[in-house]
């Protein structure tokens, strides 16, 4: 009866060993493979983050430029700068153009109503250039607040990109992390069961070595 009862043990044994390996090898895979696909998602996540940052770049530089020219001619950025914007306007092409046209307009206007030596054509040549200065003065002031503007936006849409990135990542972080403890929870319960089953082959064992005693 010793000899049966000793196989019936080691075949209990046996038997959950190798149950319990094959349930934690296919546990150790299954969070293997979670591990991996996760891992590559983040990669592909950041690849894609790294792409949006590259194609609105150019329209965050814009902005930051815009801004800065903005507080230069604000004086923000200090006299020196400002003034360096002025100058930047009044000696532009632009300004040079719409000076020269302003002015024959003027000097045509006067010649053709016979005052062109008058005192309102000199006082109207002397005002005409620091109107028109402070005229394009505030066309370039809008103009770069229109790049300020774009540049916020590019910057706010890497920032929600950034996030939004940042989330799937987590997420996916948390995905392998509970494969693993899962996979770490299977691998107790296969073993538990193991020992669960040896301890039942044992106590039947011996229940069928009292009973032979009994009878």
């Amino acid at each position: 009866m010793s000899g049966i009862a000793t196989a019936v043990v080691v075949g209990s044994v046996a038997t959950g060993y190798m149950g319990s390996k094959a349930s934690s090898k296919a546990s150790s895979k299954a969070a293997a493979a979670q591990t991996e696909a996760n891992e590559l998602s983040i990669a592909e996540q950041k690849r894609q983050f790294d792409e949006v940052q590259k194609l609105l770049k150019p329209y965050v530089d814009a902005g930051t430029g815009g801004l800065t020219g903005q507080q230069d001619l604000l004086g923000i950025n200090g006299t020196a700068a400002q003034q360096a914007a002025i100058n930047n306007i009044n000696n532009s092409s632009e300004m040079q153009t719409y000076l020269q046209q302003g002015e024959n307009a003027i000097l045509q206007n006067a010649s053709a109503t016979g005052g062109l030596r008058g005192g309102n054509t000199q006082a109207a040549l002397a005002q005409f250039r620091p109107q028109l200065l402070n005229q394009l003065i505030n066309q370039r002031y809008q103009n770069l607040a229109g790049m300020t503007a774009l540049g916020q936006n590019a910057a706010a849409g890497t920032g929600n990109a950034g996030m939004q990135t940042a989330n799937n990542i987590s997420n996916l972080l948390q995905s392998s992390g509970s494969a693993q403890a899962a996979n770490y929870i299977n691998q107790g319960n296969a073993q538990a069961n193991m020992w669960k089953g040896v301890n039942s082959a044992i106590s039947n064992v011996g229940g069928m070595y009292m009973e032979s005693k009994l009878f």
